[in-house]
């Protein structure tokens, strides 16, 4: 398993995923399906597609990755996990050509969704790459629409150490004749999209050319958002139940992936795009995306893990510590109150194959760091993390496991500071 294990889990090929389809009667050709890859983003925005399917009545499947408790978060129709007997009768029915071909995980997790999917005849499923495109096992489904979030530097040891080669298979989604969203225009990696787009007469358009959220306010963990279209006002008011102001970037990659959908999909209306992003979380179960776990003190959790992502996140927190502690800055949370005496708090774990030093460079040093490892195969060693953080000067103290990080951090917090917990998915599903 990947996630567990890192790069020595992963197929660079399409052969068993294939095998597995073929076996199945290739179930992804019996449901239509929007697929979504990139390197930050791509979950939020799989997600929010999903609750818009939903609100419009239709049939919804959603397949992402990881998950964070429990195995059937990543399969899913209108919000409802995938049954447990299903799962396992999955493996019992298929069990023998499993050990014929030894499918990776990913390849036959992929497999049960397209096959459950097929057979409870969604509508259409929203599909989320598990890693890079080009070789990822749901790249065989010939979707409606093709959308690839941004690209920044993670998985290096598979996809590439370049934002080039990343892009490039990124770019592998792209299908002949289709089209394709591009999140964001980056310029150093455009002609990367461009090129594939054009080899595969596809037609391209990028999301930042055209949309634009500007943040409003942040009330009850809802968002609010006045929306542009080529400047000119589409929504003086859109609001998003996903916390976060880096969603801003992920709500235009939506609306402008809708717009081409509803060409598809009739039935999608803008009351449906009104409400299917201010219920994302309660259609779809999306957790772990700038998540409040506690308010006394405020603990919040995010699953960002690479160093473009971390970066939001903690931009994100250096305003809402600076909400607190000045009157003058606009601050992030309502009713936030100024204190000078306000302390951050953060509970912080990576795995291993992370490029540990572009994230380090990024995180404040004004915080109180708790050092934890996940209970993975994958996980970096405490010790080691709080010795390279201190090259860095950031300081703390490391704990035994991420419950007991958050435990000593929540306790050692006065009730107006702020707790942070992250670095790894897995930190995050620890505490959650």
């Amino acid at each position: 398993m990947f996630h567990r294990i890192g790069a020595a889990a992963y197929k660079s090929n399409l052969n068993n995923i294939n095998a597995l389809s073929n076996y199945l009667n290739n179930p992804e050709q019996k449901f239509k399906s929007v697929h979504v890859a990139g390197t930050n983003g791509k979950g939020s925005v799989t997600h929010m597609l999903a609750s818009v399917f939903q609100e419009a009545g239709y049939k919804t499947g959603l397949f992402t990755s990881p998950h964070l408790k429990d195995f059937r978060e990543r399969i899913r129709i209108n919000g409802k996990m995938i049954d447990k007997v299903i799962v396992t009768d999955f493996v019992q029915k298929h069990k023998k050509f499993f050990d014929k071909i030894e499918p990776s995980f990913f390849e036959w997790t992929t497999a049960l969704a397209f096959n459950f999917f097929a057979e409870e005849k969604v509508d259409v499923a929203v599909i989320e790459t598990g890693l890079g495109g080009r070789l990822d096992s749901t790249n065989i489904i010939s979707p409606e629409l093709s959308v690839i979030t941004n690209i920044s530097f993670d998985h290096m040891q598979i996809l590439g150490d370049t934002l080039e080669k990343i892009a490039g298979e990124k770019a592998g989604i792209i299908k002949k004749g289709g089209t394709v969203v591009i999140g964001e225009r980056q310029t150093e990696i455009e002609k990367v999209f461009d090129n594939k787009a054009s080899e595969m007469n596809s037609s391209i358009i990028f999301a930042s050319n055209h949309f634009q959220a500007d943040f409003i306010s942040l009330i009850n963990d809802v968002q609010k958002f006045r929306i542009r279209k080529d400047e000119n006002i589409l929504y003086d008011e859109l609001s998003i139940d996903l916390c976060g102001n880096y969603q801003n970037k992920n709500i235009c990659t939506v609306l402008q992936s809708l717009e081409i959908l509803k060409k598809k999909f009739s039935k999608i209306d803008d009351d449906n795009i009104k409400s299917g992003l201010r219920k994302v979380s309660m259609n779809t179960g999306l957790q772990g995306r700038w998540q409040v776990i506690t308010n006394n003190p405020m603990t919040i959790a995010d699953v960002a893990h690479n160093e473009e992502g971390i970066k939001l996140v903690m931009h994100q927190l250096n305003a809402l510590f600076l909400s607190h502690k000045t009157p003058n800055s606009t601050p992030i949370f309502i009713n936030s109150k100024t204190n000078n005496n306000i302390k951050l708090h953060i509970v912080f774990g990576i795995v291993n194959d992370k490029n540990i030093f572009s994230i380090l460079t990024v995180l404040p040093k004004h915080a109180i760091y708790y050092f934890c490892k996940a209970d993975i195969p994958r996980a970096l060693d405490a010790e080691e993390l709080k010795n390279n953080a201190s090259l860095f000067n950031l300081t703390g103290e490391v704990y035994s496991s991420v419950i007991n990080a958050l435990k000593a951090a929540q306790s050692n917090a006065g009730k107006d500071d702020i707790v942070f917990v992250g670095g790894s998915t897995f930190v995050v599903a620890e505490i959650i």
